[in-house]
């Protein structure tokens, strides 16, 4: 077994992965709750309370925090995703304690001051100046918004400038008192690590964090999504910056394997076919690829293609011919291809302790089984051509959503209809 695994009376979970050939530790404190589990009046809430853990505890200011890690050579941060946020510490081996007492003070008895959440709100609407600076992100946000319609997984992370400007602090720190709890919190390291030691200090420096008695996010499906839907968002942009998408499949599908796999040789890579047909064998683009999101109870499949405007209406039609046959007429060639890459890049991506603790740490904190690596490289290994096509037609035979960001007028959505019908 290349991992341990241990639930403390407090319902904490301690999750290791140890590797004794290495003399640094990564640990990561694994939080279920991110922008899914916002109320409308707590929109952007988790993300803008990831920064405030690290303004200072009641033991520690913002400074002391960064001094700390910075005298063992350690490095430290944290990232707010649709379900959950990590904050996450490397260290040498030897300096795990300090590392995981910094943590657990931060997760235990952060001050969340209102002087610091002024000042770290405008670091969050600057974040949100970049976002509506990116195109490209804008586009996936729109089109999130296109397929999940109402959904609190369409929902941005950052949250919007008129969110984050009427966020107070008392809804914040309430926000930090009902998702903080035990039964929410999963300590995951990998690297030189004990097992056991590592659950003794879990129980030492958190115990139930002073908030017993939580309960796990109460979620639920999209219970609809867009159909046949266009969505323009205008900006004048030398690009066009376009995205199709469909529902996807749950992070324990059993499809998953070969929506992996799909999803690689349609779009994973320079060999796939949205960058050949569209950048290698057109020139109508330099960037065309298409990813998959897993969540809990659901999923989301996009292409994106950035494009000059006057190569819209072209490479639409590209990317819609490109999607509708793959199910018909995908090769074993190209199956084959893509599970070599998806082999190589699983484990090409378990050379450091950090991307190890990540992977461990995501798992157990969306509440599926740990799938080990060699486990991983069978599943991909099984997958056939069969199959791939099976799903793409499950998957790419829904109804399409079109989100394009771009110098072109909303009420220009009828003349792109006809790519989404």
């Amino acid at each position: 077994m290349d991992h341990l695994l241990t639930t403390l009376p407090s319902g904490v979970t301690v999750v290791t992965e140890p590797m004794s050939s290495v003399r640094s530790v990564t640990l990561g404190a694994w939080i279920t709750a991110g922008s899914r589990d916002e109320t409308e009046a707590q929109a952007g809430c988790a993300h803008f309370l990831e920064h405030l853990l690290f303004k200072g505890t009641a033991r520690r200011s913002a400074r002391q925090i960064a001094e700390e890690l910075d005298a063992v050579g350690g490095e430290m941060n944290a990232f707010t995703s649709k379900e959950m946020t990590c904050f996450y510490a490397r260290v040498l081996d030897r300096d795990l304690p300090l590392a995981f007492d910094v943590l657990a003070d931060m997760l235990v008895d952060a001050r969340n001051a209102p002087q610091d959440v002024e000042s770290e709100r405008q670091v969050v609407l600057s974040e949100i100046d970049i976002h509506l600076d990116s195109p490209d992100d804008l586009a996936h946000t729109d089109l999130a918004e296109t397929v999940l319609q109402q959904h609190p997984l369409a929902l941005e992370v950052l949250g919007s400038f008129d969110s984050i400007t009427r966020l107070d602090r008392e809804t914040i720190h309430r926000f930090y008192l009902d998702h903080y709890r035990p039964e929410n919190l999963v300590i995951a390291a990998a690297g030189n690590v004990d097992h056991d030691h590592l659950v003794a200090l879990t129980d030492e420096l958190l115990g139930d964090l002073g908030r017993p008695g939580g309960a796990r996010p109460d979620r639920h499906p999209p219970q609809r999504f867009g159909e046949h839907a266009v969505s323009i968002r205008e900006r004048p942009t030398e690009q066009a910056h376009v995205v199709m998408g469909v529902p996807g499949i749950a992070q324990d599908d059993d499809d998953r394997w070969a929506m992996r796999v799909l999803n690689t040789a349609l779009g994973g890579g320079m060999s796939s076919r949205l960058f050949q047909e569209i950048r290698e064998e057109r020139g109508l683009a330099y960037t065309a690829y298409s990813h998959a999101s897993y969540y809990t109870d659901t999923g989301l499949f996009e292409a994106y293609v950035g494009t000059a405007p006057g190569k819209l209406d072209e490479v639409l039609q590209v990317l819609r011919s490109e999607l509708d046959r793959v199910a018909d007429d995908l090769t074993t060639d190209e199956v084959e291809r893509a599970k070599g890459a998806l082999k190589g890049a699983t484990v090409l991506s378990l050379e450091d302790t950090g991307s190890r603790m990540v992977r461990i740490g995501r798992q157990v904190a969306g509440g599926s089984p740990i799938v080990t690596v060699d486990e991983a490289l069978r599943r991909i290994a099984e997958v056939d051509l069969t199959e791939v096509r099976r799903v793409a037609s499950r998957v790419l035979g829904r109804p399409w959503d079109l989100a394009i960001v771009g110098a072109f007028a909303p009420d220009e959505a009828d003349r792109f209809s006809h790519v989404v019908d």
